[in-house]
């Protein structure tokens, strides 16, 4: 319990604990910066942050694991660096609170603690932005929406930390309810729940991979993106399927169906193509997939996750030998219904979705084949949905 590892830290008990889940998302990679539609699912691992109140103009954050607790003047948004390079996203969120118009909490002790491991591409970040958000709002003495919530940990992550996320993340972490999915029309943005059919279960095979430059790739690809969608004409890829049809720098192109077609037919396409056919495409299969479950045919979504894993391979190039090697590994397993890379890309870890016959022994055959092409065995986490960001005390 958090609490008591709270009193082992500061000697007391927390007045304020709260808690948000990480997320997996489901389908709909790199569409929710690009104005288009996401789905994701909020799991049952989660990050606690435990607080109270302090009344000497300090702020101490501490976390599980990252040696002693990082003190600095209240009001103090200065960025971290090194081992207390953890504490900007909790600072992020402090300095987004005013632009928001909510008061910032006076002086603190801070514990935050997980469940959830590193590196999955399951959001931790965001998980510790609205834990933190939740609890600064009860400490400052503010209660606003949920959609506020979502912005407020997206500006920190955009604007504080230097990720240029979309809203998924904070959206799936903040809306989640257990037994659906989110579903994000990033454009308003806007949240609607899902029902999951009872089938559905998460296996997360996590290859502890990154690519050394993953953050300026994942900026690259954003820029890519930016420029596709100007080449193209529209303010952004989400636009692409309503304009139809066009001509940009000697291709022809038609968003049909779901399908972007480009003439003269060929594989080599020039990247800034490549990224925008992979967008238009991908919003199309989630909405498919939104389609699929609601009427619980849960073979339709896994193929649909198996297309999704090869456009990112082939189109958005953000896949990883490591990842391919799981998720084709995996969509032909028994009991799953289909797998692809979870997250930004570039390293990280698969989702299967799996029907319950899915097991450890299942799993684990599928580790010991990653073993034996990869010299390393991957981590595994079976999740299921859970509830999202809420106050717990």
């Amino acid at each position: 319990m958090i609490s008591e590892k709270f009193r082992a830290v500061f000697g007391r008990a927390p007045e304020i604990v709260a808690r948000a889940p990480g997320r997996i998302e489901f389908i709909g990679n790199h569409t929710d910066y690009n104005g288009g539609t996401v789905l994701g699912a909020s799991i049952n691992r989660a990050v606690d942050v435990a607080l109270a109140r302090r009344d000497d103009g300090l702020w101490r954050f501490a976390s599980e694991g990252r040696g002693p607790a990082v003190s600095v003047a209240a009001g103090s948004l200065v960025k971290q660096t090194g081992r207390s390079a953890w504490t900007n996203y909790p600072l992020g969120v402090l300095a987004a609170l005013p632009l928001f118009g909510l008061r910032s909490p006076g002086a603190f002790d801070y514990l935050a603690s997980t469940n959830l491991p590193a590196g999955a591409g399951l959001s931790s970040s965001a998980a510790i932005e609205l834990a933190s958000a939740i609890a600064f709002f009860r400490a400052a003495g503010e209660n606003p929406s949920r959609e506020v919530l979502v912005k407020v940990g997206r500006h920190a992550e955009n604007e504080y930390v230097g990720v240029p996320c979309g809203v998924l993340d904070q959206g799936v972490s903040a809306f989640g309810r257990e037994d659906h999915l989110v579903y994000i029309d990033c454009r308003g943005p806007t949240f609607e729940a899902v029902p999951l059919p009872a089938a559905a279960h998460f296996w997360i095979f996590n290859t502890h991979t990154r690519h050394a430059l993953v953050d300026g790739l994942y900026a690259a690809r954003h820029r890519e993106c930016a420029e596709a969608a100007r080449i193209l004409g529209v303010p952004l890829l989400a636009d692409v399927a309503a304009a139809r049809s066009g001509e940009a720098q000697g291709w022809k192109w038609e968003a049909i169906d779901g399908r972007l077609d480009i003439l003269p037919a060929t594989s080599d396409l020039p990247d800034w193509l490549k990224r925008a056919k992979h967008i238009v495409e991908e919003i199309a299969r989630v909405d498919d997939a939104v389609a699929a479950l609601r009427a619980g045919d849960l073979a339709r979504v896994g193929r649909l996750l198996n297309a999704s894993h090869r456009s990112s391979r082939l189109f958005f190039e953000n896949s990883t030998p490591e990842l391919d090697f799981l998720a084709e590994t995996l969509a032909g397993a028994p009991n799953v219904f289909g797998a692809r890379l979870t997250g930004g890309g570039f390293g990280g870890a698969v989702m299967a979705l799996t029907s319950a016959a899915f097991d450890d022994a299942q799993a684990l055959k599928v580790a010991a084949a990653y073993q034996a092409a990869f010299g390393a065995s991957p981590d595994i986490l079976h999740a299921r949905t859970g509830n999202g960001a809420s106050l717990l005390g």
